[in-house]
């Protein structure tokens, strides 16, 4: 069963974060996930959206998500956005 990651994302030193996306596709293609969407900004429709960012992907099942996510490769693209963005994961099982 497919499973999709949400993260919300608000940047807070922009070269820092390209650094972070250039070492994220690998580590999420290494676990079979793929980006669904990577976008800024966002348009509100109805509600609030109180964040710079959005981004979905959607990994082949809920294990494969955590392993990666978990992984040593995306723990170290995950520290060198440490400083650069606050950030909340959100993980989903359709």
């Amino acid at each position: 069963m497919p499973a999709f990651v949400i993260v919300e994302v608000d940047i807070t030193d922009q070269e820092k974060y390209n650094a972070y996306k250039e070492l994220t596709p690998a580590t999420v293609s290494a676990y079979g996930g793929k980006f669904v969407l990577r976008g800024n900004p966002v348009k509100v429709l109805e509600g609030e959206w109180n964040h710079e960012r959005l981004v979905m992907l959607r990994f082949p099942t809920k294990e494969k998500a955590e392993a990666w996510y978990n992984s040593e490769g995306y723990q170290h693209a995950k520290s060198v956005r440490k400083g650069a963005a606050k950030a909340k994961f959100l993980l989903i099982e359709s």
